[in-house]
């Protein structure tokens, strides 16, 4: 890189090497300085660009102890070396105490735990828009572990979005290693619930519906705050040319979701390696 940057611009090697700009100033300082801590900080680094920037210093922690013994402060200060922060900050949302819906009771209750997979779902849709077009996200949230186990998106609102979503997690239900017990599938007022043939459905399939109080976000709380993870992580860090492109990527950040992203509630494993763990045990 030293040896070509005299004839090319450093910003186009960067880009061909896929190498972030503060990676590249780390590793050039280190060659000219001996510093022991340079090995523990080019982790650093590694971790942090591969998340793209997500992981602040407490997820970062847990990765490195799955190699190390390390304390967090420790990690906090070589991140504050490095000029490495988090690029997302929590988000708070408002709700107000609505009436208890008519179509289905709140069996969920703000019980957003389970001893096992397949005890409680939770499930809403969320909008995104990119130049002018719409784009709609329907998944459904196991609260074992918080895996998007179904989801479907479309360019349209229309009942066939929970209807395909419903049906694939149906499919994972009856491949699941873990039958369910008591199935509760939670979500708001939405219209779509309040269909006759998702009702039926469920019904059908011995799932127990569950209703948040109308308006109330706290009711649902869990999948609100997995759509304030996926765009403050995902949709608000990047650029879409289209709703094409946002749906292709959206795919891809959903599986680094569930396969990749650590969750401290999780003893620092992804959604995935929890349940895979608990199935060995």
């Amino acid at each position: 890189m030293e040896e070509l940057k005299e004839k090319h611009p450093l910003t186009l090697l960067l880009k061909v090497t896929h190498l972030a700009r503060s990676s590249y100033y780390y590793h050039r300082k280190s060659l000219f300085s001996a510093d022991p801590e340079s090995d523990l900080k080019a982790k650093i680094l590694s971790i942090y660009h591969e998340n793209k920037g997500r992981y602040g210093y407490r997820r970062i922690t847990a990765i490195l102890r799955r190699e190390f013994i390390i304390n967090h402060k420790k990690v906090q200060r070589l991140m504050k070396q490095l000029n490495l922060k988090s690029l997302i900050r929590p988000k708070k949302y408002r709700s107000y105490k609505g009436q208890i819906g008519r179509v289905a009771k709140n069996l969920l209750q703000r019980q957003f735990t389970a001893s096992k997979p397949n005890q409680k779902w939770v499930t809403d849709v969320t909008e995104f828009k990119v130049n002018g077009e719409k784009l709609y996200l329907s998944p459904i949230l196991d609260l074992y572990n918080q895996e998007v186990i179904s989801y479907e998106i479309t360019k349209r609102p229309k009942y066939e979005l929970v209807e395909r979503m419903l049906e694939k997690a149906l499919t994972y239900l009856q491949s699941s290693k873990r039958g369910r017990e008591k199935l509760i599938l939670h979500s708001d007022q939405g219209w779509q619930y309040q269909m006759a043939q998702y009702q039926q459905n469920l019904k059908k399939n011995n799932i127990k519906q569950s209703m948040s109080r109308k308006g109330n976000c706290y009711d649902n709380a869990v999948i609100e705050n997995f759509f304030g993870i996926l765009k403050s992580e995902f949709f608000y860090t990047q650029r879409f040319k289209s709703v094409d492109h946002l749906q292709t990527e959206l795919h891809k950040y959903i599986d680094y979701y569930n396969h990749k992203r650590i969750k401290l509630k999780l003893k620092g494993l992804s959604p995935i390696e929890y349940r895979t763990q608990s199935l060995s045990l």
